[in-house]
């Protein structure tokens, strides 16, 4: 990849794992200095207790090319958001590019309606993906605007599409992701008079760090997992997302986009990227006219 984002700079919060990883470390093959944040350092694990550090994260970007900045950031404490924003500031002068991907949900009560779940840890589950989004936005935007054609990215499970007709697992996570699309929306509507653009952008069935763990595959022999679920035949890496915010920050006419609900295997056959493996899954398309239409598991076509 070429080095078409040397010299902008990005937030990437919530780059531990998954998502925000592969968009971090696909923006330093791009060339960009990435701050990645995150709870989980190497001295200090968060409550997900996963392996997965920012450092770690910091080290996938030095090694695509890029500048990487690691910062251990609670972002549902406000002066901590507020510090991160400050250094930024200081040490670069610039913010061109916030990615939004924090999460950081322990569990998820599949299937469980408001009555039935756990109450506290629902409403934890709603700081966690609301809250955080909302005060990081809430002090980077400031630097973002200073610059023309800044750009936010709301990272999102679900297209609006496909979460307007569709239950999303449970009560609390159905909200959450619900909030995440129209804060991309709503983040347009504002960032507009200043030059700027917001998207919601989700990727399709991700071979997180975890999604790998719980079927007992890794990168190499994900395929193996379809044997227990082939529909996993339509997965992607975390780098096609990763791709796809790289593609939408250097594109001079991103604007066109603005306030949408976007899908990497959408923006795939619109800028060209490929996933790791040269393919072009299209997750979200599949899922609607195979996988929920109960029809046997077949990517011919969808990737």
């Amino acid at each position: 990849m070429s080095t078409f984002l040397a010299g902008k700079v990005a937030l990437v919060a919530g780059a531990t794992r998954g998502a925000g990883r592969g968009i971090a470390v696909q923006l330093g093959a791009a060339g960009a200095t990435v701050y990645v944040t995150g709870r989980t350092t190497r001295s200090q694990p968060s409550e997900m207790n996963r392996p997965e550090t920012i450092e770690d994260t910091a080290a996938l970007v030095e090694a695509a090319g890029g500048h990487a900045v690691p910062v251990q950031v609670d972002h549902l404490v406000p002066d901590q958001v507020r510090a991160l924003v400050a250094r930024i500031r200081s040490e670069q002068g610039a913010l061109h590019l916030l990615v939004n991907d924090i999460f950081g949900a322990t569990k998820i009560e599949w299937n469980q309606s408001v009555w039935t779940s756990d109450l506290e840890y629902g409403l934890r589950l709603l700081r966690l993906a609301v809250d955080t989004h909302a005060i990081t936005s809430h002090f980077a935007i400031p630097l973002l605007i200073e610059s023309a054609g800044g750009l936010v990215v709301e990272v999102n499970d679900g297209t609006a599409d496909y979460n307007s007709s569709h239950y999303r697992n449970s009560f609390f996570y159905d909200l959450a992701k619900a909030a995440v699309l129209r804060m991309a929306f709503s983040l347009g509507h504002e960032l507009r008079p200043h030059g700027a653009t917001a998207v919601s952008l989700t990727p399709g069935w991700l071979r997180s760090e975890a999604m790998l763990d719980a079927f007992g595959v890794s990168e190499a022999n994900w395929r193996d997992a379809t044997r227990v679920q082939p529909h996993f035949a339509i997965s992607e890496s975390p780098a096609y997302v990763g791709r796809a915010v790289v593609a939408l920050a250097q594109d001079a006419e991103v604007s066109r986009w603005n306030g949408q609900s976007l899908s990497s295997g959408q923006l795939a056959k619109v800028y060209g990227y490929t996933d790791l493996d040269g393919s072009q899954p299209d997750a979200w398309r599949y899922l609607v006219e195979v996988q929920d239409a109960g029809r046997p598991a077949d990517v011919t076509g969808y990737r």
